[in-house]
């Protein structure tokens, strides 16, 4: 079984950087057949935390959204396993994913948008949530500000991650 028991439960995440170096943690322990499954909206840290997931493991880089190839494989530079990165989001389907032909038994295999679609793939996952929070500023959507502004702040806002096992 995967490391990540240790992470399990919910955090709190300040930054862009404390966000990668969660991801290089999460990424030291991780083993061949662990899937993990990152859920939160746009632009709320989900590559960025594969991309120290990524760091962890020791594999090639750069590590990116795989938005238009829907899954990139990125080989260990150490002699460890690959790390398979997966965009779902364009996927209509479970059966979709399983069509991709995944190794998910010898590597670590991180879905992103991938809720709903890995039961069935494999018996036991972890899901990462992500929620956006606000910065404090006092200034919301609901007096009608929004814009780039709005989202500047929003990015600066802290995240919530929970780590939770399936299966």
């Amino acid at each position: 079984m995967s490391g990540l028991e240790a992470f399990a439960g919910e955090r709190s995440v300040a930054s862009v950087a404390e966000m990668e170096q969660l991801g290089r943690d999460i990424g030291a322990v991780l083993h061949a057949g662990d899937l993990v499954v990152l859920t939160g909206p746009l632009g709320a840290g989900k590559t960025t935390l594969t991309r120290g997931m990524g760091a962890g493991l020791g594999v090639r880089g750069p590590i990116q959204s795989p938005t238009f190839v829907l899954a990139r494989t990125h080989p260990s530079l150490v002699g460890g396993v690959p790390l398979v990165h997966v965009d779902a989001y364009r996927l209509g389907s479970p059966a979709e994913l399983d069509d991709l032909g995944l190794d998910v038994d010898g590597s670590v295999t991180i879905v992103e948008w991938g809720r709903g679609m890995v039961d069935g793939l494999v018996d036991t996952w972890w899901e990462v949530e992500i929620e956006r929070g606000w910065s404090g500023t006092g200034v919301d959507n609901a007096c009608g500000t929004s814009g780039p502004a709005a989202r500047e702040m929003e990015d600066a806002a802290p995240r919530t991650v929970t780590i939770t096992r399936h299966g």
